[in-house]
């Protein structure tokens, strides 16, 4: 008995390890397409003419004294709605660089939270990652920093080795 209970627990890991596995290769390959698809975005003034740019009341580098900060967001209005296009984020974010020039740091995926109540009963997500609420702003959000490495994780919020003038 518990030698086929032992083989039971051992196929269970195996076929875990497989499916932790296969996601991970499949987020490596997303991660790619989004790297194509936002390169074109590496000098904001690009991102301008592309629709994303500087909003009123959010204009200024996010930062998180003792853990980091984000950058400056780059916002594209007329996507913000309840539809997630993984390789057309909502958002741009730049983080200041050697003499103040800004760097494509980040990527954002934003969506108005009652909206996306309104209609899912499940978070949005991309790629298996989980949106969460900031919910000063009534928003589902996720940052995927696939431009610059995050210590804190690529999915983090804020990343330690950004810092905002």
């Amino acid at each position: 008995m518990k030698r086929k209970l032992w083989k039971v627990m051992l196929l269970i890991v195996v076929l875990s390890m497989f499916a932790v596995l296969t996601v991970q290769a499949e987020a490596k390959d997303g991660l790619a397409e989004l790297r194509d698809a936002t390169a074109q975005y590496h000098r904001p003034q690009v991102a301008q003419t592309a629709g994303y740019d500087l909003v009123s009341g959010l204009d200024h580098c996010f930062n998180n004294p003792g853990v980091g900060a984000m950058g400056y967001h780059y916002i594209n209005l007329s996507l913000l709605d309840t539809t997630v296009d993984f390789l057309q984020p909502e958002a741009m974010v730049y983080t200041p660089g050697p003499n103040g020039v800004l760097q494509l740091g980040a990527i954002e995926y934003i969506v108005p939270a009652a909206a996306w109540d309104a209609e899912h009963s499940e978070l949005p997500q991309v790629i298996g990652q989980e949106f969460h609420l900031n919910s000063s702003l009534g928003v589902y959000v996720l940052h995927i920093w696939v431009w610059k490495n995050n210590p804190s994780g690529m999915f983090e919020d804020w990343n330690p080795k950004v810092s905002c003038p």
